[in-house]
């Protein structure tokens, strides 16, 4: 049986039980009222049938009769009639006769006096005569000469009714129906418990998956039986604690492999500084070297430059890995902080800006200018001019938009545009990024409880959109 989705399984249950209860009520009534009926019929038939045949041998006559000798048996059998008045009837040799105004009966049907004049053997046919059930009778009269018994053309019908049997049968039927509907009130008792027992395991197992999904991993659901829903709570912790282990030994090795990188980023910082130094002097004095001792040493120069860069965005995103990274908030202008940004990259000439005067928000400045720089960066980079960025108050929100006139990103990179060292272009793995740059960004961006999104724009070119809120949070 199919049920709506709409209906939970408490209700399932409670209808599948009623249901169980309704067809056990059911059979058990019909079953019993079958047997009850036919062994009512059964014993108002046999006490009839001997009760005839005894008045018959009971009742002195001679042969042949006439009419009046047949008029008077008639009437003398349907006066002591049991358990029921008779209508009593007889037929002998053409002549007919009846306790009754008519001589003959309509109801006892051709079958039953063939059956009695044929087979010479009392028998009996169950009838319903104007909607009313009835019993009819034929008994062969036999004579005994000596020790012979002989069939003597006398036979007597009695056509008796059966309402009184008819109307406890009634009785019956309506006893079963008013009874069947307070036990299924009654079985709807033990089909709320019942469910109940079911379900409570269920709602735990419910709550205790909900748990798992939000991260608490150390939970367990309390085992009570030995049934079914026991072994399902025994797996469930199974699998919890699985995978408590699982996830604990994955955050160990991701904790130790991001320490490895901030140590060594941290070992590689002082060295570095050196390097850069040295490789300063060497650049001024590249012009008096020949071409290619200048030619290797810019090389050095750039590419330490480059891995200066990495160490610093990679100390940087250990502190945002270890909660180190502060925010240290001031009321701004975020309008001038954003020229301030283009300003000291000099990138004044390469953006269109459409920013709203006025707006004052509380940013970290050095984190702020960090957002900015990394999006205009990364559009002056990899998309095409010009670079347009918009900035604007929306309630008490602070919106910025960087976007470029570029062919846009590929719906493939979309989900992937933060994650760390991810290159959208495989051609582009020796470009001046370090690969962290977006993926600092929006650890800036959520530092300041706000978002960062990617997507293109409605003419083409990629658009990052961040909203900030303008208050502390």
């Amino acid at each position: 049986m199919r049920f709506p989705a709409r209906f939970g399984l408490r209700t399932r249950l409670i209808a599948a039980f009623l249901l169980v209860a309704a067809i056990s009520a059911a059979t058990t009534a019909t079953l019993t009222y079958r047997e009850a009926r036919s062994a009512i019929l059964k014993q108002s038939q046999d006490t009839a049938i001997g009760s005839l045949r005894d008045q018959l041998d009971g009742v002195a006559f001679q042969l042949p009769m006439d009419q009046a000798a047949l008029d008077e048996l008639c009437r003398s059998v349907g006066k002591r009639a049991r358990p029921h008045p008779w209508m009593v009837f007889a037929q002998y040799a053409g002549l007919k006769a009846s306790n009754s105004d008519r001589p003959e009966s309509t109801v006892i049907t051709p079958e039953l006096r063939r059956e009695a004049q044929d087979d010479g053997h009392t028998s009996f046919q169950r009838v319903v005569n104007n909607g009313e059930p009835e019993l009819t009778v034929a008994v062969p009269v036999t004579a005994t000469y000596g020790s012979t018994t002989r069939p003597t053309g006398l036979v007597v019908y009695a056509v008796m009714g059966l309402d009184t049997e008819g109307e406890t049968v009634d009785a019956m039927v309506t006893a079963a129906r008013d009874g069947a509907l307070p036990a299924l009130g009654i079985a709807l008792v033990p089909a709320l418990l019942a469910s109940r027992s079911v379900l409570r395991p269920v709602r735990d197992l419910r709550r205790a998956a909900l748990r798992l999904g939000r991260g608490k991993l150390d939970t367990r659901i309390e085992v009570k039986g030995s049934d079914e829903l026991a072994d399902l709570a025994r797996t469930f912790n199974e699998s919890s604690g699985e995978l408590e282990r699982t996830v604990g030994e994955l955050q160990d090795a991701e904790a130790r492999a991001r320490r490895f990188a901030a140590d060594v980023s941290h070992e590689l910082r002082t060295p570095l500084a050196g390097m850069l130094a040295v490789t300063e002097v060497l650049d001024e004095d590249a012009e008096r070297l020949d071409e290619d001792t200048a030619s290797a040493v810019r090389l050095i120069s750039t590419e330490t430059g480059r891995l200066a860069v990495l160490v610093e965005d990679l100390m940087e995103i250990s502190r945002f890995d270890a909660k180190a990274a502060e925010l240290n908030r001031d009321e701004v202008d975020a309008a001038e902080t954003i020229r301030k940004t283009l300003q000291r990259r000099r990138w004044e000439g390469e953006i269109r800006t459409e920013l709203q005067d006025g707006v004052r928000a509380s940013l970290d400045p050095r984190r702020f200018d960090v957002v900015i720089a990394n999006l205009v960066g990364n559009a002056l980079k990899h998309g095409e001019a010009p670079v347009t960025v918009r900035m604007r108050a929306e309630g008490p929100q602070l919106v910025v938009e960087v976007a470029d006139s570029g062919p846009g990103l590929a719906p493939e990179v979309l989900p992937h545009i933060f994650d760390r060292f991810f290159k959208a272009d495989a051609a582009r793995t020796r470009s001046a990024g370090s690969g962290l740059g977006l993926a600092i960004t929006q650890e800036n961006v959520r530092l300041h409880g706000g978002t960062l999104r990617a997507a293109n724009g409605p003419s083409g070119g990629a658009v990052f959109t961040v909203e900030l809120p303008k208050e502390a949070q």
